[in-house]
């Protein structure tokens, strides 16, 4: 494991444009207090930061957070509220879960389980790949690293195993099709979970602030009957709309024990 290299030529703008705004305090509106102008500063800053990323979205946050600390903008004791959320440190926990899932390589090995169990036929394998989502959602809480980082990857070596490549016309033997059923099989399982994707967590939050708790079970409860549905119909009828040209996989088995 190595340390993220720092992006000094990143933190120009970010940098650049909080001090701008810092500096235009004397001629900011009448109605805007000093403090809330300067954290108007800080958190322009640290969004820019977030887009130009010099380090992890997740320093910029931290980065933010202490300067608005050490500038006297926020008291330490305020700034460090939101540490005693719980669904902050859900997020936490499950963003950590999703690392080991992926730097350790549990989720290929679920994924080749998969795949070793039902990959004979395309049909098959579209729905261990979504299978695998859906086994791996509760513990990934971004969309993006679980489909990105566990299941593409398959998708992309399975393909070129059959000679499927996404540069080419070769492209609708077989990849094309296990990339669009991912996809929407990555949606589906997304909403099924409240820790399958960040924004169920910021929805979560949202509804405490109106007094309305929602626990992980039963988000899951709600979700449990219409997923299962699209879980299973989806693939199928993608399957039917956008027909692969290899519909059998045999060698899949024998890839995934290689």
């Amino acid at each position: 494991m190595t340390l993220n290299k720092v992006n000094y030529k990143a933190f120009i703008l970010p940098v650049l444009v909080g001090l701008i705004i810092w500096l235009c305090t004397p001629i900011k509106p009448v109605g805007v207090s000093v403090v809330a102008w300067h954290i108007l500063a800080l958190f322009v800053a640290t969004i820019l930061g977030c887009i130009t990323q010099p380090i992890p979205i997740a320093g910029v946050a931290l980065v933010g957070m202490t300067l608005t600390v050490l500038l006297g903008v926020v008291p330490m004791q305020l700034a460090m509220t939101s540490f005693g959320n719980s669904t902050v440190w859900m997020i936490a926990a499950a963003y950590l879960m999703s690392r080991g899932f992926i730097n350790t390589g549990l989720g290929r090995r679920i994924a080749l389980m998969f795949v070793r169990l039902f990959g004979k036929k395309t049909l098959g394998l579209a729905y261990s790949l979504v299978g695998v989502d859906l086994v791996t959602a509760p513990a990934t809480p971004s969309n993006t690293a679980r489909a990105g980082g566990i299941v593409y990857p398959i998708i992309e070596s399975l393909a070129q195993t059959f000679g499927s490549k996404g540069n080419d016309e070769t492209r609708s033997k077989i990849g094309s099709y296990l990339v669009y059923t991912e996809f929407h099989g990555n949606m589906i399982t997304s909403a099924m979970f409240i820790t399958a994707m960040a924004p169920n967590l910021v929805a979560v939050t949202l509804a405490k602030t109106l007094h309305v708790s929602i626990p992980w079970f039963t988000w899951f409860l709600a979700g449990l009957v219409p997923g299962v549905i699209c879980l299973i119909a989806v693939p199928w009828l993608i399957y039917k709309m956008y027909p692969p040209e290899i519909k059998d996989t045999p060698n899949a088995k024998e890839w995934a024990d290689k």
